[in-house]
């Protein structure tokens, strides 16, 4: 099973190169037919969510429609989901930012709540 790196997600959802884009395609495609999935690790997640917010100035909702994409499709497997679908959720529902909110998803997926922390949004 191979591994994603941010840029390959961030073609796959914004199509913004078409000959990469392309590539991708093909990519999920190869991957459907042999029914394999492609890992992508949590801190991938980190840098998409940045990425897509500074880079591309996406707004809150638009990233969050973005990765509930991407945890649709069954191409796909990710690094502690468990983790990543609490920090969805805390994202959703908080002003905190998305590191912060896998943080302590990360945390509460481990049994390790609460996460400890001087941040007063993160908290």
């Amino acid at each position: 099973m191979a591994g994603l790196d941010t840029n390959v997600l961030v073609r796959w959802i914004l199509d913004d190169d078409e000959k990469q884009a392309a590539r991708v395609q093909i990519l999920f495609e190869e991957a459907r037919a042999s029914q394999a999935v492609l890992f992508v690790p949590i801190t991938v997640m980190v840098e998409l969510e940045w990425v897509l917010r500074s880079r591309y100035q996406l707004d809150k909702a638009t990233v969050l429609g973005a990765f509930n994409a991407l945890l649709e499709a069954q191409e796909l497997e990710f690094q502690d989901e468990a983790a990543l679908e609490r920090a969805l959720s805390l994202y959703r529902q908080s002003t905190a930012d998305f590191a912060d909110c896998l943080h302590a998803g990360q945390c509460g997926s481990a049994g390790r709540a609460p996460m400890m922390t001087f941040d007063e949004t993160a908290a």
